[in-house]
């Protein structure tokens, strides 16, 4: 049943994952159109400041209280599990708070940080009052992820993402006659209704359910009596946690489940400072796992603004090479990364419970399966934005067709990096199955360094400027994905196989790559590719094409095993298929 519950709840929450990341995309592509790279520049600054303060509330925390509210429902201390709901909350609103005063008052003193960087100011201002909201949300969602019910946490995305692009959008088109510093000022300020739209959301989801639970006469399941501040059924966690939540999970009523029920027993509450203690030892390794990523790219916003500002360049080309690397190529850096981080959540628990189990050879074969499937995603999206960069961006960007070729040499750059991110995520989640969860936080960091040295070295030498920081982030992944494979290798005792694991992708990769530049330059010469129109027909034909090839190459080269293929849904039909295309094997 925990297993169904489990697995149901990932639906939930990917689906509405699919719905964000599209939104986004409905929000960011036209936003760039709107306010140019130099408008990007002003908004991108606002938001890295914006989400290295939310790492600080949403995301140790939120897990630290879905945890401990499964913990103490699993052994019927509903009273308790409500409490540690209600002082996580206060603990959230103090953290929230100081984030939106220090963003909203002290906005000069925060940019003075950041050389050239003080025009954004307005922006940072119009996003810093989501910092407030966003953490009580935060506390809402981990309740319920505590009772796995994940829809909650799933209608409040979905209803905070879409006033926020559309309150963005027509907030930037109607202030975007004032500058493009207003303009972006409104583009942030969409978070913030956002954010006010998910709390309400998911504010009146509790309510109507705690009004439910009086109604029928506040008893929970199996016909036991709660506390009057009590909630309903329980489960095991958070299904969108990090997997020190899923490595943890079998052992959820030995640390502070037992606490709690050893205090029921004694026939006293849990004492307060007992239920601080323990969220704050869950939430604080979760937090700094977390709050990685961010500090690397506000660590690029500093280096960009200081090191460029040495080079000579002015305010506003600062801000437009930032924009043009953060606000048009990083986007889509991240979209591939919807199907590896859904690779990484569903390895967690499968490696979880095989490392629990004693299970070695099905432990193995789930880590190598991981691994491949992120390599077999991951290299496509690379190769493909490495073969017509420019050719994308325009596609996206028709209105800054500039700017657009300007950012054309970062996404080449960054592109290469998505093969060692998705390396990343998912041995991360094999790493946290296993419950070996700050060893990748650790490997991360060191790449931070790596990072932070290649980028100060490379962004001085003028013919390299801005691309160095971008040389620095891929190294990072590199280096982080080095350590875990290492680390892997280490405690699991994995072997990997080279040849099917890379070097078959890789081959139908570099074919597929082939396949979309000549597609590409073919269709562009026959239609006329040098408008949008013709840009468009060309690119999109070149995409299709390189998709169709790759797939092929996937199937005739045996990268996926007709054996893995009849595990997918229609996976019989599949594997036949495939058995068509290879070459009959050699007695």
């Amino acid at each position: 049943m925990a297993k169904k519950t489990f697995f149901q709840g990932a639906v939930v929450l990917a689906a509405a994952g699919v719905i964000i990341k599209a939104l986004g995309a409905v929000f960011r592509i036209p936003l760039g159109n709107m306010i140019s790279d130099l408008g990007m520049g002003y908004y991108q600054t606002a938001y890295t400041i914006y989400v290295m303060f939310l790492v600080l509330s949403n995301s140790g925390l939120p897990v630290a209280i879905s945890r401990m509210v499964s913990e103490r429902i699993a052994v019927g201390d509903h009273g308790s599990a409500h409490r540690v709901f209600r002082m996580s909350f206060g603990i959230l609103f103090i953290i929230g708070f100081a984030s939106f005063y220090i963003c909203f008052f002290q906005t000069e003193l925060l940019l003075g940080f950041f050389s050239n960087m003080g025009a954004s100011a307005f922006a940072v201002k119009a996003i810093a009052p989501a910092l407030l909201i966003v953490p009580l949300m935060a506390a809402f969602r981990g309740y319920f992820q505590g009772m796995q019910n994940m829809r909650p946490t799933a209608n409040s995305q979905v209803s905070e993402q879409f006033f926020r692009v559309a309150t963005g959008l027509a907030l930037a088109y109607l202030l975007l006659p004032k500058g493009e510093e207003f303009a972006a000022a409104g583009a942030a300020f969409g978070a913030t209704s956002g954010s006010i739209f998910g709390l309400i959301t998911v504010a009146a989801i509790y309510f109507m359910y705690r009004r439910g639970q009086k109604a029928r006469g506040d008893r929970a399941p199996g016909g036991r009596p709660s506390d009057a501040r009590g909630t309903g059924a329980g489960g095991t966690g958070s299904a969108g946690a990090t997997g020190a939540d899923a490595a943890g999970g079998s052992a959820a009523h030995g640390g502070s489940g037992a606490d709690a029920r050893a205090a029921r027993r004694r026939g006293r509450k849990e004492p307060a400072g007992e239920i601080m203690l323990r969220i704050f030892a869950i939430a604080v390794p979760i937090t700094i796992g977390a709050a990685i990523m961010p500090i690397m790219n506000t660590i690029d916003l500093k280096i960009i603004s200081t090191r460029l500002d040495y080079l000579g360049w002015q305010g506003n080309e600062v801000l437009k090479a930032y924009g043009q690397l953060a606000g048009f190529a990083n986007p889509l850096i991240n979209l591939p990364q919807i199907l590896t981080q859904a690779v990484a959540m569903s390895l967690v628990p499968a490696v979880a419970a095989a490392f629990k189990s004693g299970d070695t050879q099905f432990l193995r074969h789930n880590i190598s399966l991981g691994l491949r499937t992120a390599i077999i995603i991951g290299l496509p999206c690379a190769f493909g934005m490495m073969a017509i960069p420019g050719n994308i961006l325009l596609l996206l960007y028709p209105a800054e067709p500039q700017a657009a070729l300007s950012a054309a040499p970062f996404l080449f750059i960054l592109a290469f990096g998505i093969i060692f991110l998705s390396t990343v995520q998912t041995l991360t989640g094999v790493l946290q199955g296993i419950g070996k969860q700050m060893i990748p936080v650790a490997n991360l960091s060191v790449g931070v360094i790596v990072k932070v040295a290649v980028s100060l070295s490379l962004i001085a030498i003028p013919s390299v400027n801005i691309k160095g920081v971008a040389v620095g982030t891929v190294c990072a992944y590199i280096v982080a994905a080095a350590l875990n494979l290492l680390a892997v290798k280490r405690y699991t005792g994995t072997d990997f196989d080279i040849r099917l694991t890379f070097v078959k992708p890789i081959v139908a990769a570099a074919t597929m790559c082939l396949t979309v530049i000549l597609a590409q330059k073919a269709c562009a010469a026959l239609i006329g590719g040098s408008g949008f129109a013709g840009n468009a027909a060309s690119t999109l034909f070149a995409v299709c094409a390189g998709a169709a090839v790759y797939i092929a190459m996937i199937f005739v080269s045996g990268a996926i095993t007709e054996e893995e293929l009849a595990l997918l849904p229609k996976g019989a039909k599949l594997a036949k298929l495939s058995a068509k295309f290879r070459r009959p094997k050699k007695g």
